[in-house]
Order: structure tokens, then sequence, then C-alpha cells
């Protein structure tokens, strides 16, 4: 495996060894003894799956502490457009976005620390994402921003939200902190 920190401290694309042949392919998908080398000593308590629709877009989510949580997220099939947003009140890059694609030709995982805002848009016509947290799924915890107040310029088509992101709040610099 491959750990390299993008854009944001302590944000990280894994790129795993794959070794393919006739048969098919065999890859290590989360070596604790790697992952604590070079992202930390992150303790995974919950696994989560969806499937989703092309142009579905979950997000963006987060939880407060003291549920928040950390990620670490791959495509098992499709494509999606991964999108995270620091949230970090001290960050030089607070309030800053960015993407990449994760998708199961590249099968690359990201990983999330808390104080992000995390969510995906699926581009190909489904994709199965799988994910692991370090904390609970809590609902008086959770919180989100609409994604529409970002103005991400490649998010042109119509996308299709469920009615809880829809009601999300817009990006707001003192309601969506961490500190």
């Amino acid at each position: 495996m491959e750990f390299f920190e993008i854009k944001f401290k302590g944000v990280f694309l894994i790129k795993p060894v794959i070794h393919q042949d006739k048969r098919g392919y065999f890859f290590e998908v989360f070596r604790e003894d790697l992952f604590k080398d070079h992202v930390g000593n992150i303790h995974f308590v919950q696994d989560n799956e969806s499937c989703s629709t092309k142009r579905v877009f979950r997000g963006l989510h987060y939880q407060v502490p003291p549920m928040a949580q950390s990620k670490l997220v791959r495509v098992i099939k499709g494509a999606i457009i991964d999108i995270i947003l620091d949230l970090r009140a001290n960050s030089p890059t607070y309030g800053e976005y960015t993407t990449i694609e994760l998708n199961d030709e590249n099968k690359y995982l990201l990983f999330i620390p808390k104080g992000f805002a995390h969510g995906f848009y699926v581009k190909s016509e489904y994709a199965i994402v799988h994910y692991k947290v370090d904390n609970y799924y809590s609902p008086e915890h959770e919180r989100g921003i609409n994604i529409k107040s970002l103005n991400v310029k490649w998010l042109k088509e119509e996308i299709i939200l469920s009615e809880k992101d829809k009601k999300w709040p817009p990006f707001d610099v003192q309601k969506h902190q961490f500190r």
C-alpha cells in the first residue's frame, strides 16, 4: 500500500498493491500496522455500505464531538466523485474542499479524519460504497451542509438528493466548525 497525504493535513489517498492474473485479482484492503505507521492509531468500530444510482449525491455529512467520525472510504462497484470539506476552525484550509475519483478500477481508499464534512456523487449507473468509521452513528450528533451552497463548478447537472440532504443548511463559517 502507498499512502499519499493530499491537499489537507491528515487526509490520505491510499493506493493498494493489486496482484492480478488470469484468475482475477487480490489486494489487501486494510492493514492495521501500515495504517498506524502512516495515518496513526485509528480504531474502526463500524462498517457501512451504500448502493446509489447515477446522479445521486449523498452528503455532505459529519458528526460533531463527542461522536465525530474519521472515515476510510472505498468503492466496491462503480465510480464516484468524493468530496471533502475542511471544517477545522484553526486549519489554514478551513472552508476549502477537494474532490477525488474513487472507482472499482483504481481501488483507491480515502482516509478522512474527524473535522471534515464528506459526501459523494455517483458517476456510474450505480455505485456500491463501503466505509469504515471510528465512532458509532449518532443521530443527535449528525450534521450536514447543503451541497448546492458550495457552488461546485463541475456539479452542473441535476443531482438526486434525499429529503434530509435537501434540508441541510448552507455552508456558514460560524455554524460549521470543529475546534
